[in-house]
């Protein structure tokens, strides 16, 4: 849960500001003008252009965010006379002033002489995200290696031609997190490029057991010694990388899949299905030290290897019509935590901030001021806060909206 106690009047924008504080938004005040002073030296100057302001600032995270509730297509509709048009919040900035800012905005304006790595305009931002991840929360025993559901927007994906959704899909990154299956808080995020020659590209890794094997490393490094209980997906899955998670004290249960998974030093005769018929809820069980590689029978063959949980201890899976399936406690557990993180998906997925700039780095700042958002929520449902004003997720959106714009007192009303 938190670590530290929230006033009973703490406002959306306090929680938002536990990962974004206003230090980390100076900064970005700072970059933006720097970064419009040299583009102009290079290209001529604009006259239209002033230095932005902290307070302009937060008022054109405003507008992005906003558009995470309504689900707009363009931030520019705020503008617009049509059905997305926002006349409330429209008047605290003019369509230009907004497109100037979003024409030099930047998180880090220029690259220093030592940075090799490709996500330098934010990797600051996102290590500054990360310590208030860090230090807001501490998460539960068990936690889930995955790749969040980003929702597109379902008017767009309605409406759009098929050449549209192709080119929409492309995107040059994937977004990967480490997060408590108890609540929903995301821990950590890693961002990995798709492209690019270095030694975290798809040059370097060919194969996918490789590549996600270093993005669950990286996403466990600082889990080490605590002895948490990590829930992974078929891709992840594999008896070397649990191995050695082992000896760092952090233990794992994992879907395996003979199609996705790393198999390599797992026995053969578990991975080929029996050819005599099995009832559900029948399973097969070999171990090596404290692994357990369990093939369990429900309706086809489902395949877990853990060192979290002893194959010998029984729990069941509850089905509406079947009632009770007798399984291995792993197998119940693994489908408790990730139900757990489906329902997340469901509920959070939809207030991803919708505008899509072209810039990979852009794209990945606002994934990633969407998930602080989310976890803003998290704490706050879990303070004191929620019992006086009780918010849904959707009208703690429009709170943040409104406190960034400077249209809300941020005491919350009884």
């Amino acid at each position: 849960g938190p670590t530290r106690k929230m006033p009973l009047t703490a406002s959306a924008m306090d929680f938002f500001q536990l990962f974004v504080p206003d230090n980390v938004l100076k900064n970005m005040v700072v970059q933006t003008n720097m970064y419009a002073k040299k583009y102009q030296e290079r290209f001529g100057s604009d006259d239209a252009w002033i230095d932005v302001t902290l307070t302009e600032m937060k008022a054109f995270l405003g507008y992005m965010i906003s558009t995470s509730i309504h689900h707009c297509e363009s931030v520019l509709s705020i503008w617009s006379s049509g059905f997305y048009s926002n006349k409330s919040i429209a008047l605290i900035m003019t369509q230009s002033r907004f497109e100037k800012i979003l024409k030099y905005f930047h998180v880090v304006a220029f690259r220093s002489s030592q940075t090799t790595h490709s996500l330098y305009k934010i990797q600051p931002f996102l290590d500054s995200l990360q310590n208030g991840f860090d230090s807001a929360f501490r998460p539960s025993q068990a936690q889930v290696l995955h790749e969040p559901l980003i929702d597109e927007d379902p008017v767009f994906i309605a409406t759009c031609t098929e050449r549209e959704l192709r080119k929409r899909k492309k995107r040059k990154f994937s977004l990967w997190v480490r997060q408590c299956s108890s609540t929903g808080f995301i821990c950590q995020i890693y961002v990995h490029l798709k492209e690019g020659s270095g030694a975290d590209g798809l040059d370097a890794l060919k194969n996918k057991p490789q590549l996600h094997s270093m993005v669950a490393k990286s996403l466990c490094q600082n889990a080490s010694g605590k002895n948490y209980i990590i829930f992974t997906g078929p891709s992840i899955t594999s008896l070397n990388l649990f191995e050695e998670f082992e000896k760092q004290e952090i233990y794992c249960c994992g879907l395996l899949s003979t199609r996705k998974s790393d198999c390599t030093g797992l026995p053969p005769s578990m991975l080929n299905n029996s050819a005599t018929p099995q009832s559900r809820g029948q399973y097969r069980i070999r171990m090596k030290g404290n692994m357990s590689l369990i093939c369990w029978y429900n309706k086809g063959h489902f395949r877990f290897l853990t060192n979290a949980y002893s194959p010998v201890q029984q729990g069941v899976i509850i089905k509406r019509k079947s009632g009770e399936i007798p399984c291995p406690l792993a197998v119940e557990a693994f489908a408790a935590h990730l139900s757990y993180i489906c329902k997340y998906d469901d509920k959070y997925s939809k207030y991803f901030i919708s505008h899509k700039p072209n810039k990979t780095w852009q794209q990945v700042f606002w994934f990633a001021i969407s998930i602080a958002i989310n976890n803003a929520y998290i704490l706050y449902k879990m303070s004191e806060a929620y019992h006086v004003t009780r918010y849904s997720r959707a009208q703690f959106g429009e709170r943040l909206v409104k406190e960034l714009l400077g249209l809300e007192d941020t005491s919350p009303t009884h």
